[in-house]
């Protein structure tokens, strides 16, 4: 669109193919408003509203393609804008959950329920309301004909949130294959997955633990030791 404003000042019927433009334009509105669950409102075109080339006049049709133009500036500002919060959003959740959750935790847990008790209040304690900011034990997703359901989901921010105990040194193996198969089970239905892994003296080094999950896009492993 840059390139048509720039070229051939002097032809007034440049901007003929407006109609073209309004359809490439609202495909990208509601991809953005689908892949990016942007909160803003974005402008969507009436297509059938939308005159054709033949029946317009050159500043009818000047008109329309600028008005695709600005729309698609906004477009580009709120997916900067959205994208950038919600980065912020899952950074700073990221860093409350292993600041705090050993926090909330008096006695070592004896089963995962607790640990999500804990996860559960904290998120509540930052302002988080349920139904609306996050679900616990929702977002149903059916993978190679099972159900799955993830502990949290958080929609606005595309965010899974799965909570392990690990225990043991066995427990430490099973979990490994038990996030393995929440990756496969929840990675087309959420953008994030985070995986919040309580440990209670099993996990011996923490980075090789995350290396190998943390090497898949959009996956988070965080180890809170007790």
């Amino acid at each position: 669109m840059e390139e048509a404003i720039r070229l051939d000042h002097a032809s007034v019927w440049k901007y003929a193919g407006f109609g073209a433009y309004v359809k490439q334009y609202n495909s990208l509105a509601n991809a953005a408003v689908v892949e990016a669950r942007l909160s803003a409102p974005i402008f969507v075109f009436d297509e059938s509203k939308v005159p054709s080339p033949t029946n317009t006049i050159a500043i009818v049709q000047k008109s329309i393609f600028e008005n695709v133009y600005a729309n698609l500036a906004i477009l580009a500002a709120c997916l900067e804008d959205e994208g950038g919060m919600r980065d912020d959003a899952i950074l700073g959740l990221k860093d409350f959950l292993v600041a705090n959750v050993r926090r909330a935790m008096h006695d070592a847990p004896k089963a995962e329920v607790h640990v999500q008790d804990a996860v559960e209040t904290l998120l509540i304690g930052r302002g988080y309301a349920k139904g609306q900011d996050y679900d616990r034990e929702a977002g149903r997703v059916r993978s190679s004909g099972k159900d799955s359901i993830p502990d949290f989901i958080m929609p606005r921010l595309g965010v899974a949130l799965e909570v392990k105990l690990v225990d043991d040194v066995r427990r430490a193996r099973a979990v490994v294959d038990e996030i393995n198969a929440d990756i496969r089970a929840y990675g087309k239905s959420y953008q994030l997955l985070i995986f919040l892994v309580y440990d209670i003296g099993s996990i011996r080094d923490e980075a090789e633990f995350r290396r190998d999950f943390e090497s898949q896009e959009g996956v988070h492993v965080l180890v809170v030791k007790h």
